[in-house]
């Protein structure tokens, strides 16, 4: 009876073990992973991801809790739970990969050379661009540059002493080459205070004038709203940063039986923006106060790549 007993345990262990394992292949047991963004274009670009691949395959994805983007990406690249996420060109080459635009061969996009380095030391790639470029860039309200008369980040350098530059905790990071330690040092910036404030709080501290400079996305919904005007980077300091989902590559063998078209599917993103249409996209989060949700399923319907 002992030994009946034993064969029946081991047969349902192995029942369970086979369960667990099936769908590591194609991916059935399991959701695709998303970390969601901490911004809106992020949050935006994830839903439609989420709406498109469980419209056109039989694989379902699942959004789960803010990362930030470096951990997000660390997760990504050891093989995590995570299996995509919104990224950028230059923030994978300058902050993931630690490389800066000079090391970029001649004869090939920053795109291609981020790409190549990230699959060859991280297995990560980045699927088509979307079009648009939400790229680092520096914010001064309309009044101050109109005092002032500035028009370019070097036209800062002989007023910044009497200026306050606040941003967001990430930018004063070590992570990458594109932070304030590097920004300052390269243009001869020196400002009167430097402060790191909540990402939150950071546009209500410059309508408040607690802070006068500030870093911005060029595609952010709230430049708009409080008239913010982005000055011209005329040394080029920034790299590009050309929006494109980010995955770990072995994502589509794992999904190869339930969505053999997943590649496809995601690429239907690419080309779909301009850096116009995306700031009417987050304007209409950060201000209008819609979701995520609704904002990304309008936009698919009406660009016909998902029913209504």
């Amino acid at each position: 009876m002992k030994k009946y007993l034993t064969v029946i345990v081991s047969l349902i262990l192995a029942v369970v073990i086979m369960t667990g394992c099936a769908g590591t292949k194609d991916g059935s047991a399991k959701p695709i992973v998303i970390y969601d963004g901490e911004f809106s274009e992020s949050k935006i670009i994830h839903q439609m991801a989420k709406m498109l691949v469980e419209e056109h395959t039989d694989a379902t994805v699942e959004i789960r809790d803010e990362m930030s983007p470096v951990n997000s990406y660390r997760d990504l690249a050891k093989g995590g739970s995570g299996d995509l996420m919104n990224s950028y060109d230059g923030t994978l080459l300058t902050t993931y990969l630690k490389k800066d635009v000079p090391d970029v061969p001649e004869g090939k996009t920053l795109y291609e050379y981020a790409n190549e380095v990230a699959m060859g030391k991280d297995g990560t790639r980045l699927l088509k661009p979307l079009g648009h470029e939400n790229t680092y860039a520096i914010g001064v309200t309309n009044e101050l540059a109109a005092q002032y008369r500035i028009d370019t980040i070097t036209d800062l350098v002989a007023v910044a002493p009497e200026l306050i530059f606040g941003a967001e905790h990430e930018f004063f990071s070590e992570e990458g080459s594109m932070k304030y330690s590097p920004f300052v040092d390269f243009y001869g910036l020196e400002f009167k205070e430097s402060k790191a404030i909540e990402m939150a709080l950071k546009y209500s501290a410059v309508e408040s004038g607690n802070i006068d400079v500030t870093i911005v996305y060029s595609t952010d919904g709230m430049n708009k709203k409080i008239g913010l005007k982005v000055l011209e980077d005329d040394r080029n300091f920034f790299a590009e940063y050309n929006d494109a989902l980010l995955v770990r590559d072995d994502l589509f063998d794992r999904y190869e039986e339930i969505a053999p078209n997943l590649e496809d599917v995601l690429n239907m993103l690419a080309g779909q923006f301009t850096d116009e249409g995306m700031t009417d996209l987050t304007y209409e989060v950060d201000v209008n106060g819609k979701t995520p949700q609704e904002v990304a399923r309008d936009f698919l319907v009406e660009k016909g790549l998902i029913g209504s």
